[in-house]
């Protein structure tokens, strides 16, 4: 058994089991759907709830599927895939460096995740348990590819409701009241 692969999946899934439990409960003094939905109106990522779900269950489910060894290209791409798009909509601008806000952390997480999909996950994973070979470049590769158009997919739809939003007529208070029942 390669015990640093079992490693790395427990610490970088456990890690990011914590990261998505943050954005979707507030756990771990993260700040829950309403702040993550604020995160999204921040950066423009339209309609917010749903994409703060996203966010939350991509890296949660993304994070237990990669500790337990399953799907691990699958799991590598729902990870790459919030990885990529927080590089584009919060770090890119930063510039590579953590110390100023940059993408170093997520693109050192990117790496790793790539090399995950591409080595064996070990004997101790559910993929060599149900006897699935998922492991090689072009898993890696399809892992990254399908990471990065996910990320802009969500990028683009982002963009268009929330130009949408800003295009639309401010809503007008209901002074008549209920149309049945005559109640303000």
């Amino acid at each position: 058994m390669k015990i640093g692969r079992l490693i790395a999946r427990t610490i970088i899934g456990g890690l990011f089991i914590g990261h998505g439990t943050q954005k979707l409960f507030g756990w771990f003094g993260g700040p829950g759907l309403a702040g993550t939905e604020q995160m999204m109106a921040a950066i423009d990522m339209q309609p917010t709830r749903p994409n703060a779900v996203a966010a939350g269950a991509s890296e949660a489910g993304g994070g237990a599927l990669l500790i337990a060894g399953l799907a691990t290209p699958l799991a590598s791409a729902s990870l790459i895939g919030t990885m990529v798009t927080a590089i584009r909509k919060v770090h890119l601008k930063n510039g590579p460096w953590a110390t100023k806000g940059g993408y170093e952390y997520n693109l050192v997480l990117i790496a790793g995740l790539l090399a995950l999909a591409d080595g064996d996950p070990n004997d101790v994973s559910l993929d060599r348990a149900l006897g699935l070979p998922l492991t090689g470049t072009q898993w890696a590769l399809a892992a990254f590819g399908v990471g990065a158009a996910a990320s802009t997919v969500a990028i683009e739809m982002g963009r268009r409701n929330s130009a949408r939003v800003a295009s639309a007529p401010p809503s007008v208070p209901d002074v008549a009241g209920d149309p049945i029942t005559g109640e303000s």
